[in-house]
């Protein structure tokens, strides 16, 4: 590992201020991804600034009724909370799938959302990708491609989003709050991840300096009748090759609302935003559930190792939205 310098930063104005003036900084809560990627010398800051003891670790009320997750909330901690088993659970469920409980204790709500595109190739400095060296070219589209996007890609860049967490958050529409030298800003979930277009290098929108703080889940009724489900290679720790999150309401047998995010398909969670349109005040049924996932995946453009995707998620989102269609009656 390169020499780097440490700072702990005494609150969030001192961490932001800090790592806005050094370009090549970084914030440090868990770690659990980030030093990884520097020991492998894919990452190379030459400063962390310490925020695990600045923002919040606990899960608190809203005034609206909804919940506050704070960024320093470990995720074993998140997935255990009653408020959210009982109101989120797609929320623990993903949680629960995502790692290990070693890495659970560590890590922390902030850090999981910020979580670094997957692709062995980005982790290999030796092979040409253009996410390390922009310009240079993308190993995986003729190279081992079996783990990677379906939807979204570029010709630049076809790595996908790892954290089952951010997939939940995704269905069950959280905000975002971030504080940068610019100030405070909140934002939609859906708007924090992008797909790589010609920039492959930049998996969010945020700006340097910008902090994550905390995390806030709306107090939607029907979301306590969510699901997540997760289809690996193993049982054991294992990133998704697809996996669902959806909650839905049914009345009279008909679906009233619904949500579904995927995860292993797309360089960011992937709203399934055509399923849904597709499936509201029409009948509770396989056939339609089946019907609004091959819409949603009309787009899909599968690499020649991951055709398989396209069918497993069909599947997997027909049986989530089955499950919930039974329970939710």
């Amino acid at each position: 590992m390169r020499p780097y310098k440490y700072v702990r930063a005494q609150d969030v104005d001192g961490a932001v201020a800090t790592l806005a003036e050094a370009p090549n900084a970084a914030f440090l809560a868990g770690g659990t991804n980030l030093v990884d990627l520097m020991k492998l010398e894919v990452m190379t800051p030459d400063m962390l600034v310490d925020v695990r003891r600045l923002t919040s670790d606990r899960v608190e009320g809203l005034d609206d009724g909804g919940l506050r997750i704070g960024a320093a909330v470990p995720n074993s901690v998140l997935a255990a909370d009653h408020k959210i088993r009982s109101r989120y659970p797609a929320l623990s469920q993903a949680l629960l799938a995502g790692a290990s409980g070693q890495l659970r204790n560590l890590a922390t709500t902030g850090g999981n959302l910020l979580q670094h595109t997957r692709c062995v190739y980005w982790q290999d400095v030796t092979t040409p990708c253009n996410k390390r060296e922009p310009g240079s070219g993308c190993s995986a589209i003729e190279g081992h491609n079996k783990n990677h996007a379906i939807l979204g890609a570029s010709e630049h860049c076809v790595a996908t989003h790892p954290s089952d967490m951010a997939v939940a958050m995704a269905a069950l529409d959280a905000f975002i709050n971030v504080q940068g030298p610019e100030g405070e800003r909140r934002i939609p979930i859906e708007e924090l991840h992008r797909l790589p277009g010609d920039e492959p290098q930049r998996d969010t929108t945020l700006q340097h300096g910008e902090l994550i703080t905390s995390v806030d889940l709306p107090p939607v009724e029907f979301f306590s009748n969510s699901k997540y489900r997760k289809v690996r290679e193993r049982a054991s720790y294992a990133f998704a090759l697809v996996s669902v999150a959806a909650a839905l309401d049914i009345e009279d047998g008909i679906v009233g609302d619904v949500r579904i995010a995927l995860g292993g398909v797309a360089h960011k969670p992937w709203r399934a935003t055509k399923a849904e349109e597709a499936l509201r005040g029409e009948p509770a049924s396989e056939a339609n559930f089946r019907a609004a996932a091959d819409i949603e995946l009309e787009d899909a453009q599968p690499l020649r190792d991951n055709a398989f995707k396209v069918p497993l998620a069909r599947n997997v989102i027909t049986r989530t939205l089955l499950d919930l269609s039974e329970e939710g009656r």
